[in-house]
Order: structure tokens, then C-alpha cells, then sequence
């Protein structure tokens, strides 16, 4: 299922939504005003349009509209690392790997997880 790309803005208020579940505008507005200058109109009309393009629903019941994220996290990172991937690896794995562990940045626990999940894959093959 092929889903509306997030635009970065979108992002921020879906990863709220993920996190807090079910909130009214006012909530993930005070979330982002924390993080950068917005006005409560910009964050309401950005998550009325995130619910016409399918990103979140709204619950329109009470006098206070209720939003939730209509996507998944994980269907969402999948979706964007894919596109990524695509776009600036020419669809290798490989690559996006070998370029984030060049980097020397992975502690030797987040290494241990991936020689886990290699492990894992080779015995699943």
C-alpha cells in the first residue's frame, strides 16, 4: 500500500501522534512550540490537511477534533527508507550500510544487534 509521502512539518506532528496517541490540535501545537516557532492556525490547518491527504484521522464527536495518526510508524520508516534508499543508494542496502558503519558512529551494542539480525536472516534463508 502506497501511502502519501510525509513532508517534513507532517513528520514532526505524526511522530506526536505515534508517541501520544489519540490528542486534540492543542496538544501536539504546545509539542511543537517547544521545538520551533509555529501559531496554533499553521499546526490546525497542517493536521486538517494531513487527515484529507490520509495521514491522520480526525474525531469530530466533541467540540474538540480528537487526531490520530492513520499510518504506522513502521509502515511509514519503511515506505521512506525505501524511497531513500532508491534515490540515493540506486536501491542497494549495502551501500546505506557501509556508508552509516564508516562512520565509526555504531556503539558495540548497536553492533552485537546487527550482527544479530544478519544472524537472524542467515538461518531464516
Amino acid at each position: 500500500m502506497s501511502i502519501n509521502k510525509p513532508t517534513e512539518s507532517e513528520l514532526e506532528i505524526l511522530q506526536i501522534l505515534w508517541e501520544h496517541g489519540p490528542v486534540p490540535v492543542r496538544f501536539v501545537h504546545e509539542i511543537l512550540v517547544t521545538k520551533k516557532a509555529v501559531g496554533y492556525t499553521t499546526t490546525l490547518k497542517l493536521m486538517q490537511i494531513m487527515a484529507e491527504k490520509g495521514l491522520a484521522n480526525r474525531d469530530t464527536t466533541n467540540r474538540t477534533h480528537i487526531y490520530i495518526a492513520a499510518i504506522s510508524e513502521e509502515q511509514t520508516q519503511q515506505q521512506l527508507l525505501d524511497r531513500f534508499v532508491e534515490g540515493t543508494f540506486r536501491g542497494s542496502a549495502m551501500k546505506l550500510v557501509m556508508q552509516a558503519l564508516g562512520n565509526n558512529t555504531a556503539s558495540k551494542e548497536e553492533l552485537d544487534q546487527i550482527k544479530a539480525l544478519i544472524q537472524k536472516i542467515e538461518n531464516e534463508e
